[in-house]
């Protein structure tokens, strides 16, 4: 088989892009923190602004950057040999601290729109994030006391999860039949791309949502693009960046688990098995 030199030197081994995708997700979370610190005030738990900016920090931090680490767990060479329940655990484990940080975004939100007296629900930032956490908690499901009835969060935090339920019979419970997995792998690995599509377009909505909210008076107006205005653009700039990658990543052919079935995957494993000895 022929190979363009173009390339094969595009052809970078997943571990040092996975490094560069970590860097880049902390520094995602680390400038949506700076942003709330400094130019939005701060952080409590008290229905105020700074009870809402809670919010931006923990969803990026869930349902960007650990969810595309949960996503990408099994792109690690590590994972194509050996026993595969502690990387399941891992993947599921990561994408549970995810939901649960999601959710208590979710709640500083609702809090500080409740506090002010603010309607819930009304602009398509937050129908998109809705559907993405509807989505994902079809996903992973948590068990907990439902909050009151009046709250949207009793949409989100279901109890049980018919796909959830469905993911932990077919990749968990060694009993499973090989027919149950092969028809389930295809739909998780698709609502796991879509969910991840819908993730990014929400917390870029919701930065530029905040930034017309937030920027209105002459000196500081959004168009005039002030310094809060730049740092928080960029910001959507990275969250994009960190998003396409994962979602590039989960695309590249070479980067997937072999199948253990194919004369390839035999021989890639093979060469992973005999660097170990």
């Amino acid at each position: 088989r022929c190979h363009h030199p173009a390339a094969e030197m595009l052809d970078v081994p997943f571990p040092p892009f996975s490094i560069f995708l970590g860097l880049l997700g902390f520094l995602c979370v680390a400038l949506v923190s700076a942003w709330c610190q400094y130019w939005r005030g701060g952080f409590s738990w008290d229905g105020s602004t700074q009870t809402f900016n809670w919010h931006p920090v923990l969803m990026v931090t869930g349902m960007l950057v650990l969810y595309g680490a949960a996503a990408l767990v099994y792109r690690l060479p590590l994972t194509w040999s050996g026993p595969k329940l502690p990387w399941k655990v891992l993947h599921g484990g990561l994408a549970l601290a995810a939901f649960i940080l999601a959710v208590l975004g979710l709640a500083a939100v609702f809090s500080f729109h409740n506090h002010q007296g603010t309607p819930n629900m009304y602009s398509l930032h937050s129908w998109l994030g809705l559907v993405t956490v509807l989505l994902f908690s079809c996903q992973v499901s948590v068990l907990g006391t439902p909050p009151a009835p009046q709250t949207p969060l009793l949409l989100i935090l279901t109890p049980f999860s018919l796909q959830w339920v469905a993911g932990f019979g077919a990749f968990l419970l060694p009993w499973a039949p090989a027919w149950l997995r092969a028809f389930y792998k295809p739909i998780h690995v698709f609502f796991g791309s879509t969910i991840l599509m819908l993730s990014v377009a929400s917390c870029v909505s919701g930065i530029n949502e905040k930034l017309f909210f937030s920027l209105k008076n002459g000196t500081t107006s959004y168009k005039l693009l002030p310094p809060e205005a730049i740092f928080a653009n960029i910001l959507g700039l990275l969250i994009l960046l960190f998003g396409v990658l994962v979602l590039g990543a989960l695309a590249r052919p070479s980067w997937k688990r072999p199948d253990p079935d194919s004369p390839d995957a035999r021989q890639v494993l093979g060469t992973l098995l005999g660097a170990k000895l």
